[in-house]
């Protein structure tokens, strides 16, 4: 957890300022912060479940697999925006 919270954690909080135009940006907002507090809430319910069935490691391996999944996916998808002001990006 301190690796993520040094490093994933806070990012997705500073992109949602940063990676909606502004003509759509307060419902962007509201419709990321949904899915991250949903996907949070999944991780919650299913752990003790996982954890049950497949023990730690292989709770912990599968986390660790979405992980790497996202790192392909922001690698892909997310779009760089050093040296953009607001206006200049696109939706």
């Amino acid at each position: 957890m301190i690796f993520f919270n040094l490093s994933w954690g806070p990012v997705m909080w500073v992109m949602l300022g940063e990676m909606f135009p502004n003509q759509i940006r307060g419902s962007g907002l509201a419709v990321a912060g949904a899915a991250q507090w949903t996907s949070n809430f999944i991780i919650t319910v299913t752990f003790p479940i996982l954890l049950a069935g497949i023990g730690l490691a292989g709770a912990y391996g599968i986390y660790t697999v979405a992980a790497v999944i996202s790192l392909f996916f922001v690698l892909r998808y997310v779009y760089e925006t050093r040296g953009k002001e607001l206006e200049q990006m696109e939706g």
